[in-house]
């Protein structure tokens, strides 16, 4: 019973995490007419108070000052910091200039490169089913490029800046929580962000305060909009198996997707489905080959006693 409840628990906070990730887009619509630039650097500036505020809180202090003095911490976080930036930029932009489909394209084959990516640095070995899932997606890729007339830049600077983000922070172990990693991300961006605020400043003006409550409300939100959904995931990861968190991964580019092509109405001709149709079925491929092999090791491990029973007993 209590697993049960564990895993409930677990399954709600994945969703409202993936969930509130999916509704990014609409949250930065309504953010207009705050450029990219402005809304990242706010969005860096108020994650940083959130989360100080947070440690405050829960009274994290002691293990987060720990952390001001691992060398290899710090530089990690720093390099941390600099891809989630370029992801949060990036996705920013695409979501307030008509890209929405193409950034979610982005997020659906995230985990096909963090595949590579434990291939090309980590000399992970495939399995096959995982080798069939990385070449439907290359050449979903290919079809997409073809389609869009261009590589899909936004697509694939999404899905790297966030793959090695990810990697970065697994070099990172779970020494560093979620709160404690945004805090130290945040912080080494800060000092860029103010710059980039007066930089806006001094060009179109900053927006914040000057186009009405509503708009101050929820951009003064940015911080807490970031934080939130990060904490959520993390709670998630610690009640969930690994293959039901991948599966609910998805969630957020899906919604993402049916906002970009229901709502905001962006052009899917036949070769963008057929990208897309490619990149669904190499997840696809993906996910039964993950479940298959779970259940495989599983079935292993149950076996392994009734093996070495008689060799311990004697």
């Amino acid at each position: 019973m209590p697993d049960s409840r564990l895993s409930s628990r677990g399954l709600a906070l994945a969703i409202s995490a993936y969930g509130l990730w999916g509704f990014l887009p609409l949250y930065f619509l309504l953010l207009d007419p705050s450029t990219p630039v402005e809304i990242v650097a706010w969005r860096i500036v108020l994650s940083l108070v959130f989360c100080v505020l947070l440690l405050a809180v829960t009274r994290a202090f002691a293990p987060f000052v720990a952390l001001l003095r691992d060398r290899r911490i710090m530089g990690l976080s720093l390099l941390a910091g600099i891809l989630i930036a370029i992801n949060w930029i990036v996705y920013v932009y695409g979501s307030t200039n008509g890209f929405v489909v193409e950034a979610a394209l982005g997020y659906f084959i995230n985990p096909i490169v963090s595949i590579a990516l434990g291939v090309v640095f980590l000399r992970e070995r495939l399995r096959v089913g995982q080798w069939v899932a990385v070449g439907i997606s290359v050449l979903a890729v290919l079809v997409l490029a073809i389609g869009y007339g261009q590589p899909p830049w936004i697509s694939l600077a999404l899905a790297f800046s966030f793959g090695f983000y990810g990697y970065i922070k697994n070099r990172m172990g779970g020494q560093v929580s979620a709160v404690a990693g945004l805090t130290l991300e945040t912080a080494w961006l800060v000092p860029v962000a103010i710059v980039a605020l007066v930089a806006v400043q001094l060009t179109s003006g900053i927006t914040l305060g000057t186009s009405g409550l509503g708009h101050a409300v929820l951009l003064s939100l940015a911080g807490i909009i970031t934080a939130v959904p990060l904490l959520l995931f993390a709670g998630a990861t610690r009640r969930l198996p690994l293959s039901v968190m991948g599966f609910i991964q998805y969630f957020a580019p899906l919604l993402q997707f049916i906002f970009g092509v229901a709502v905001l109405l962006e052009p899917m001709p036949l070769e963008r489905w057929i990208g897309f149709a490619l990149v669904w079925l190499a997840l696809v491929v993906l996910s039964v080959e993950a479940v298959v092999q779970r259940r495989r090791a599983t079935r292993e491990r149950r076996a392994l006693p009734l093996e070495t029973g008689p060799v311990e007993t004697v």
